[in-house]
């Protein structure tokens, strides 16, 4: 479930919205209103229910080999996505749509690497949402390996410390820190 050319998607759970109107989220770190979308690169990112914590870490062109080996593993494939137990079952059952739109609406988000796209005004999708299918089997198609942790964060702080590519979403709604629970 990717966009195709000229396209960018919005994942939801709501397969009833009829038009996007920029809004600022009550988690947003920046004051302007946007609508939210994703190019073919990161749509991966967004394969999960809307509030799993997850975290992804990729090769880039500067990845060491020892962090290939030591976050990706053997035979992992060049992209690694990482939720927790607890979310299993909401990636089993969880039913995604996606929303394509225009992508000639949309700029890119962010000041170095671009995660996300942005509209500024309204925009409406160029037809009706459509079911996004099985979570896990589109990680499995696209050859992406999602491994399914206790606990999420001593992958981020690993992934996040390494030369691979790295994102965290929706972290806050992570178990504690190991650390945080003895303390």
């Amino acid at each position: 479930m990717r966009p195709a050319p000229g396209e960018v998607l919005h994942f939801s759970e709501d397969p009833a919205i009829t038009g996007f109107v920029p809004h600022v989220a009550a988690t947003a770190r920046q004051p302007e209103a946007y609508v939210w979308a994703v190019d073919a690169e990161r749509a991966p990112d967004y394969w999960f229910p809307r509030q799993c914590p997850r975290a992804m870490a990729w090769a880039t062109p500067s990845t060491t080999d020892a962090d290939r080996e030591r976050i990706l593993g053997p035979g992992g494939g060049d992209r690694v996505h990482a939720i927790e137990y607890g979310w299993l079952e909401p990636m089993r059952s969880t039913r995604l749509f996606a929303y394509r739109f225009d992508a000639s609406a949309f700029r890119p988000f962010g000041s170095s690497v671009s995660h996300a796209l942005v509209a500024t005004s309204e925009v409406e999708p160029l037809g009706p949402p459509e079911p996004v299918g099985d979570l896990l089997g589109l990680h499995e198609e696209a050859g992406i390996q999602l491994r399914v942790l206790p606990n999420l964060w001593p992958f981020v702080d690993a992934a996040a410390e390494s030369t691979l590519g790295f994102s965290g979403i929706r972290l806050r709604n992570a178990r504690p820190r190991v650390s945080e629970l003895q303390g």
